[in-house]
């Protein structure tokens, strides 16, 4: 029986996470759920898991939980320090690294640091801090697995061997030409490029494939979301550039390949639900019933793949630039991208200046020495918030 910590419980990872345990109850028990605001839906999880603990982003929303929940066992916390307390307690086994955007990588790293099994779907804890937090996993001994369907999909077509060493691995040594990145390339693939300036909230966040949050279908419809992977990849598989490739796969069917130097292409496949990637990280070495249907081949159609347009992507073709500028640019361009998706969602942004503001961002930040040695969490922190600082600024100017 592993005890797990949800970090992002009422998002839809979490909520796949809880898919996954409701199908293996005598496997999994819930320790803490964790979340930001959404009170409403932390009640319903807490009334049906009953953890030990619940901790919400603010003193007010927890005592508001605290007086609804007040007949359950459950204590409730507030804060990021309550979120690394419930990440690094010693009774837990396994975390779910699922809190979308900036705000997860404390936590994430308390889980690291603590030596936990981390099962990491929060795309920031390695834009953020690559190297520092890989050095990290390796240093605690913590047990790292990829959730994100394609970084799932590459480890499942890994050697095991390189499975065991994240980070610090030789691609070629193990017979790897290249690591084949797939996505859906969005809502907008077809859309004529002209038109896109005036795509509305509601049209961005309408995946075709994929039932995902606001932001992170955001990042879908732009493609940022990629880069982040492309990031995520180079530090997770000590990929060079020329290793990584994206490949624009529509139907999200094949979630990700590997192609070997005898010329084999290893690809994992599967319906697009995240309950699958889930349960294989939940499980690992190991595999569990997921609750999802396999693949139906005589239904399946046509598979096709494109080449990233990057007229239409401009987001890719800055994150990837950004990958091999260095861990200042990344971090520059994530927290620049969460401010301009924020307010791309709240009508005060048009979506083809969310590129605008990121790379104005990383121009302004990328030019100074300061944040070149990024060591420690502190000084990455102050810059992000710095680059939040100036994207706010931007996003004035190009409102």
């Amino acid at each position: 029986m592993q005890n797990l910590t949800i970090l992002g419980a009422t998002g839809s990872i979490g909520t796949s996470t809880l898919k996954v345990v409701a199908q293996n109850p005598d496997q999994f028990s819930i320790y803490a759920l964790v979340a930001g605001q959404n009170v409403e839906k932390m009640v319903s999880l807490c009334e049906q898991w009953q953890p030990k603990f619940a901790v919400l982003e603010s003193e007010q929303q927890a005592g508001e939980l605290r007086q609804r929940i007040r007949h359950l066992p459950t204590q409730v916390l507030f804060g990021q320090q309550a979120m690394c307390q419930v990440s690094s307690a010693t009774d837990v086994d396994t975390v779910m690294a699922a809190i979308v955007g900036a705000a997860g990588l404390m936590p994430t790293m308390a889980a690291v640091q603590a030596g936990k099994k981390v099962l990491l779907a929060n795309k920031e804890a390695l834009v953020m801090s690559g190297q520092l937090f890989m050095d990290a996993v390796k240093h605690s001994g913590a047990q790292l697995l990829p959730v994100d369907s394609e970084h799932n999909a590459i480890f499942q077509c890994l050697p095991t061997d390189i499975q065991t060493q994240l980070g610090h691995c030789d691609l070629q040594q193990a017979g790897i030409n290249h690591i084949l990145l797939t996505g859906s390339g969005g809502p907008f693939r077809y859309t004529d490029v002209s038109q896109l300036a005036s795509v509305t909230p509601e049209q961005a966040i309408a995946h075709p494939n994929w039932s995902m949050g606001p932001k992170i279908s955001v990042d879908s419809a732009t493609m940022m979301n990629k880069g982040l992977e492309f990031i995520e990849a180079k530090w997770l598989f000590n990929a060079s550039r020329e290793q990584l490739k994206v490949i624009i796969h529509p139907q999200s069917v094949i979630h990700s390949m590997v192609q070997y130097c005898d010329g084999s292409v290893l690809a994992q496949m599967g319906n697009p639900d995240m309950a699958t990637p889930i349960a294989y990280s939940m499980s690992y070495p190991e595999r569990i019933i997921a609750g999802v249907e396999p693949l139906d081949f005589m239904k399946l159609g046509e598979l096709t793949f494109l080449e990233p347009d990057f007229a239409r992507y401009p987001c890719l073709e800055l994150a990837i630039n950004a990958c091999y500028e260095g861990q200042h640019a990344t971090t520059a361009m994530n927290a620049a991208n969460e401010i301009a998706v924020d307010a791309f969602l709240a009508g005060r942004l048009p979506f083809t200046n969310i590129c605008a503001v990121s790379e104005r961002v990383m121009s302004k930040l990328c030019t100074s020495n300061e944040f070149r040695q990024l060591d420690n969490l502190e000084t990455i922190l102050e810059l992000d918030r710095m680059a939040r600082s100036y994207a706010h600024e931007y996003v004035r100017a190009l409102s």
